[in-house]
């Protein structure tokens, strides 16, 4: 048995993929312990490590000198209390998955010469992985020709983006029988932050359905708490069977028994909805430097699987359109269902957990 530290945000896109590898590893025989920020108190009770250590670390601000020289010294923090940990802990190895509270733990296992990898989610490599990539044995990516990582291709590895074991059960759900005159299945999911954007949007939307869609709905929307009563209300006007929840615990099974999916597009949101294969209207979050979640939405756009809608542009009008085009229509959602299922990949976390345990072997023997 090997110990392994695994190292991620705290926050759902950057946990989930580590819960994924912490399962498999597991399964293994290996100990697992994680390393990550205070925001893993919203899940991190659920994740199946040993030990969590909480590292304080800090997002630069290059627009701000002073708060960019403050980041610079939570950092060094950070990495002389990881140093102090991992010196106890003697891993096998580390795997980093992104954001900055990756990277003091991460500096400190490269300078105690502890086998690193890195996990790159999305379509366009992250700041943090970009930072980290020179102090990386491996790094292993979810998509084919990722963005910005051709200076460490020699070091790359086409893994995919492991999904945890729910969100692999749920996989075999068929794609639910879509008629002219029965029930229809929508899930809103705005990710791990929700996404306000879908509280002002989509109420409106569905009220301006012809009613002979609007009727057939069976509709699961996240919202923020704080949004839950207006939206409530909203839906409760338009006479629309819905379920309303702050955070659904339940998403992989919610979006394997829905015809349609409408969702952000980070990274563990596309795993999830092309190895279920499900079809999904795509709203990227905007404003991100790397334009991440548009580079992932894309991805699915291309291959027929998903229907892009930007924010800016996003009203009531425009997605009501949307969707009455795509419900009205038997076959588009169908297909797109296809031709989503075609991008999975389920054996994703398998893939990763042997790259993981060839460089635990290959650090022992060196």
């Amino acid at each position: 048995m090997s110990t392994f530290v695994l190292m991620a945000g705290g926050t759902g896109g950057h946990l989930f993929p580590a819960m994924a590898l912490a399962q498999e590893l597991r399964r293994r025989g290996h100990d697992i312990q994680l390393m990550t920020d205070h925001r893993v108190a919203a899940y991190g009770d659920k994740f199946p490590a040993s030990q969590t250590h909480i590292v304080p670390s800090a997002t630069p601000s290059v627009r701000n000198p002073v708060k960019f020289v403050l980041a610079g010294f939570k950092i060094l923090w950070g990495t002389g209390i990881a140093l102090g940990k991992l010196g106890k802990i003697r891993p096998a190895a580390v795997v980093g998955f992104g954001g900055y509270p990756v990277f003091p733990p991460f500096l400190a296992a490269r300078l105690l010469g502890i086998p690193g990898m890195l996990h790159e989610q999305n379509a366009v490599m992250g700041r943090a992985n970009r930072a980290l990539a020179r102090f990386a044995n491996r790094i292993a990516l979810s998509f084919p020709n990722t963005q910005r990582v051709q200076a460490f291709a020699d070091k790359s590895v086409l893994t995919g983006n492991p999904l945890r074991d729910r969100a692999i059960a749920a996989s075999g759900t068929p794609y639910p029988p879509l008629t002219a005159d029965g029930p229809i299945r929508i899930t809103v999911t705005g990710g791990s932050q929700g996404a306000r954007v879908f509280s002002d949007v989509m109420p409106a939307a569905i009220a301006a359905l012809p009613e002979s869609i609007r009727q057939r709905l069976r509709l699961a929307q996240q919202c923020r708490p704080e949004d839950l009563d207006r939206v409530a209300e909203a839906y409760r006007a338009a006479k629309v069977n819905v379920e309303l929840q702050a955070f659904f615990t339940d998403l992989p099974e919610r979006m394997a028994s829905s015809h349609l999916v409408i969702a952000r597009s980070g990274a563990s949101t596309i795993a999830e909805l092309t190895v279920l294969g499900r079809p999904a209207i795509l709203v990227p979050l905007p404003g991100a430097l790397d334009a991440d979640q548009k580079n992932n939405a894309l991805i699915m756009e291309r291959a027929g699987a998903g229907w892009i809608m930007e924010q800016a542009t996003l009203t009531p009008q425009s997605l009501g359109t949307r969707l009455t085009s795509l419900l009205s229509d038997l076959a588009a959602l169908p297909n797109a269902a296809e031709a989503a299922k075609s991008l999975g990949q389920p054996d994703a976390v398998v893939k990763l957990a042997d790259v993981v345990e060839r460089l635990a072997q290959k650090g022992t023997t060196s």
